[in-house]
């Protein structure tokens, strides 16, 4: 299986890079009631870092599989 995140810690900038999204769009998902988006790590109050296992695994529970989706 080819991983589109390595094994590493990303900023929420590095992280909004990857996915092609704006870093907002993380920011607001982590302040959003219940929270959304994949898991986090607060290192600080100013920091956030996101684990490439953990944006892989919600990447996986976001996945629509055409050929199921079909009822």
């Amino acid at each position: 299986m080819t991983h589109l995140v390595d094994g590493r810690w990303y900023t929420t900038a590095q992280l909004a890079a990857v996915l092609g999204i704006d870093s907002s769009s993380l920011r607001r998902w982590r302040t959003a009631n219940p929270p959304c988006g994949p898991a986090y790590v607060r290192v600080s109050p100013r920091v956030v870092k996101y684990c490439a296992a953990d944006v892989e695994a919600w990447l996986q529970s976001l996945r629509t599989d055409p050929t199921q989706a079909a009822a």
